[in-house]
């Protein structure tokens, strides 16, 4: 459920907000550096085997390239679908009002005919005027040519691409704009950061991890001097990897609001960490496969179910649905294939050294093995080899202890941490003030039709305000926040628990809460803050939300 009210309800903090800077056009520009030449390292390193006449090498390293490349464009694809496809009966997204008793109009998300709209600077809702013959024709003219645009640019594969232009397009005029139009930009680029994120953290790992590791088995294979475009295309992969994972981070903290944001400091140590650990993990792979091919299918796929397993153990709150939740997880082992990703809310600093712990473990087994198979007395570069894996992982420690005890956004982790709210002055614990929740919230379901109506109910005559049955009161007197809390305007009130970091809010993963959200940002004269439903409540309300 979605609701515009303009009550005193306080959950964001006030101030003019994020800002889109130049150093993040630059970071969108690296990245689509980095994702043009991954892709053509890829492709040029097929070509050179397919005119050399090496048919499988041809064959696995299109493979590699063209599966997953698809499995993004058809996923990007639905997602342009779900947001671009109107309701039926309506020339807009389709919203209802109706009196909600909180100063304020509520506004429904179920399909209607009646469109509102809202005039710049004013509160008044109304019903759309009816679009004349011309305007309409026009109008199918023009969406007709956004999905011919769609289609064409992901069937070349540049679902990516032009995300990653819109992300940069949408900043921009965010940087450009006033007040109210560049936090409506600044919101929808980070809907497409999101997005982009997530679609190039799924094909990386689906198309860059196995990629690596494959080029690094026929380098090994082959010995002798490395050929150029098999370790530029290895390179690039590497880099493809480490970025994604970096960029990922970064967006993730960046569209939290109760989170502080990954600065780009910390951005670069955690591509160098990610860089390096990686790389030693690929090379223990390669060279393992390159002697013990079918054991290291078995151990691949015996490391991906112990990993998958215990990401489900773990209870992640990522997706939406109980099934995407597993498919989610099934992912995330892949990645724990080869290097650390946090997915459980908390101190990770335990669980990420038993990781490390097991892969440092996994790489000397692998290494040894192979190592054992060759001439200990005149091989002398296998033990250039094996000290290359010791010292990678070991420079990828280094980078990753250079990250949490200087750069982590919360603070060092050997010394005081901030709070990893937004509000630096505050004192005390990060989130809303107690009395933000002070009943449940009236948009909530959970009244007859005749209590909606004003009907007598119980005896009590129609239209008499009824008294909330309590109201919680705090168990600890609130801490005075130094920042000015935003106390006018709108708010999108979420009737869902917020999720916790490092999942994504419900807002960008449900796309169709998200275009919910958009349409009524747009249709408002300020900028609405976003209330989700508050889990830290006292126990006397979640006793009442139990009885209810």
């Amino acid at each position: 459920a979605a609701e515009v009210a303009g009550g005193p309800a306080v959950v964001g903090a006030g101030g003019p907000g994020p800002r889109y800077e130049l150093r993040d056009c630059c970071w969108v520009l690296c990245a689509l550096l980095v994702f043009f030449s991954d892709g053509a390292t890829d492709l040029w390193l097929a070509a050179s085997y397919y005119l050399q006449g090496q048919r499988t090498y041809f064959g696995l390293t299109l493979l590699f390239v063209l599966l997953p490349s698809l499995v993004v464009q058809l996923l990007s694809f639905r997602w342009f679908v779900y947001d671009y496809t109107e309701p039926a009966g309506a020339p807009g997204p389709a919203i209802s009002t109706k009196d909600s008793g909180t100063g304020g109009p509520a506004i429904s998300t179920k399909d209607s005919a009646a469109a509102f709209r809202t005039k710049e600077g004013s509160h008044e809702l109304g019903p759309r005027p009816a679009p004349s013959s011309a305007s309409a024709f026009r109008r199918r003219c023009c969406r007709l040519c956004v999905w011919l645009l769609q289609t064409l640019i992901h069937l070349l594969q540049l679902g990516q691409v032009w995300r990653y232009l819109r992300a940069l397009y949408l900043g921009l005029q965010s940087r450009w704009r006033g007040e109210r139009l560049r936090r409506h930009y600044y919101w929808r680029m980070l809907f497409e950061s999101a997005d982009v994120s997530m679609l190039r953290l799924l094909e990386t790992f689906l198309r860059s991890a196995p990629q690596l590791v494959l080029q690094l088995s026929l380098l090994v294979h082959r010995g002798g001097e490395p050929d150029l475009l098999p370790a530029l295309s290895t390179s690039a992969s590497l880099l493809s990897l480490a970025w994604t994972l970096a960029s990922y981070q970064k967006v993730l903290r960046d569209s939290r609001d109760d989170k502080r944001p990954l600065s780009y400091k910390g951005a670069v140590a955690q591509v160098l960490w990610h860089l390096f650990t990686i790389a030693a993990r690929s090379l223990a792979f390669a060279l393992f496969a390159s002697v013990y091919k079918l054991y290291f299918g078995i151990f691949i796929v015996a490391h991906w179910c112990v990993m998958t397993f215990w990401v489900i153990q773990g209870e992640t709150d990522f997706c939406m649905s109980k099934w995407e939740e597993i498919i989610y997880n099934m992912v995330v082992g892949i990645i724990y294939i080869f290097c650390w990703f946090n997915v459980k809310e908390g101190r990770s600093r335990r669980r990420m050294t038993l990781y490390y712990c097991i892969v440092l473990l996994e790489n000397a087994a692998l290494t040894g093995f192979w190592y054992s198979s060759r001439n200990f007395s005149t091989d002398f570069r296998s033990l250039i080899l094996v000290c290359v894996v010791a010292s990678s992982f070991a420079l990828g420690i280094f980078f990753m202890c250079v990250y949490y005890c200087l750069l982590h956004p919360n603070g060092p982790m050997l010394g005081p941490q901030a709070p990893g709210c937004i509000c630096p002055q505050s004192p005390g614990p990060c989130g809303p003030p107690f009395d933000a929740v002070t009943s449940p919230p009236r948009s909530l379901p959970r009244t007859t039709g005749a209590e909606r109506d004003g009907a007598s109910v119980g005896g009590e005559r129609a239209g008499t305000p009824t008294p909330p049955v309590f109201q919680v009161r705090p168990g600890v007197p609130p801490t005075p926040v130094a920042r000015t809390l935003r106390t006018e305007g709108p708010v999108i009130r979420i009737d869902l628990p917020r999720k916790k970091y490092p999942a994504w809010d419900a807002h960008f993963i449900d796309r169709r809460l998200r275009k919910t959200i958009l349409a009524l940002e747009y249709s408002s004269p300020a900028t609405p803050r976003l209330q989700y439903r508050s889990v830290g409540a006292s126990q006397e309300l979640l006793e009442y939300e139990t009885t209810v």
